[in-house]
């Protein structure tokens, strides 16, 4: 299938590893144009490099830190001079930090506001004058399984998520006829470096070996397996692309059948 995004530019915050790298490096590989950013420039650049070597595609780094929204307005203003346009953006984020309700203060609950529900709101933002003049283009923002099945212990994420999903889809309604859609990604167990770390500190925590955990974890998928960040790129592609044309406002699951709520 062709995407149509041969020559179109992708700003792709979180861009420098994991579900971010994924839809990056699916975005290169079909020919378009992006533009990683990351906290480490170093990371950042050197992510950059390889993908452009691996697809051959104009692909850049950038540093800029989500919960600052001069960084985040310098980090688009900087990919518009050197692309001179951009067509489709990925939102992406770091989550809050474990804990339950008793758990937070209100500094705690800000912090979370900003890092994921403000940074997206400044991102878009950041966005749409570019998107509007050019006649129209593509967001996409990577949530969390818990915009559908809340996660014991994950509150401020399942709250300030959930946030995020509600606001791709009144945006979606409301930029669809400036045909800028609007939609949200959900990841399930796919197999990053982050996922790694969080196996290795289950494995310290509860004693058990890591070969026993991710096979509970895997075989809890009907699928049998973990996602790959490939995977989990090409559906982010295919929404970004014109190949999604006719979708906007919608939260597409990628984890293998393992949600069981029906919407």
């Amino acid at each position: 299938m062709d995407l149509g995004i041969s020559s179109k530019v992708f700003i792709v915050a979180g861009g420098s590893k994991g579900l971010g790298y994924g839809i990056a490096s699916a975005l290169a590989a079909d020919g378009g144009k992006v533009a990683l950013g990351a906290r480490d420039l170093a990371t950042t650049q050197r992510a950059a490099a390889s993908l452009a070597s691996e697809s051959q595609a104009e692909v850049r780094g950038y540093a800029f830190d989500a919960r600052d929204g001069a960084s985040i307005t310098a980090w688009v203003d900087a990919v518009l001079a050197d692309f001179g346009r951009i067509d489709g953006l990925v939102v992406n984020a770091g989550g809050p930090p474990f804990g339950v309700f008793d758990d937070f203060d209100d500094a705690d609950w800000q912090a979370a506001f900003e890092l994921t529900l403000l940074s997206s709101v400044r991102m878009i933002r950041g966005v749409l004058p570019t998107l509007r003049a050019q006649g129209g283009g593509s967001i996409l923002t990577l949530t969390s399984s818990s915009v559908k099945e809340p996660i014991d212990n994950l509150l401020l994420s399942n709250v300030m998520r959930s946030g995020v999903v509600s606001l791709a889809k009144s945006l979606s309604q409301q930029l669809a006829p400036e045909k800028i859609r609007v939609n949200n990604l959900v990841p399930g167990l796919v197999y990053t470096d982050r996922l790694k770390s969080l196996i290795e500190e289950k494995s310290a925590s509860l004693g058990q070996s890591e070969e026993d955990i991710k096979a509970a974890q895997q075989g809890a998928i009907p699928l049998g397996r973990y996602g790959t960040p490939d995977e989990f790129g090409r559906a982010g592609a295919f929404l970004l692309s014109e190949a999604a044309s006719y979708i906007t406002g919608e939260t597409l699951v990628v984890d293998g059948g393992t949600m069981k709520t029906v919407w």
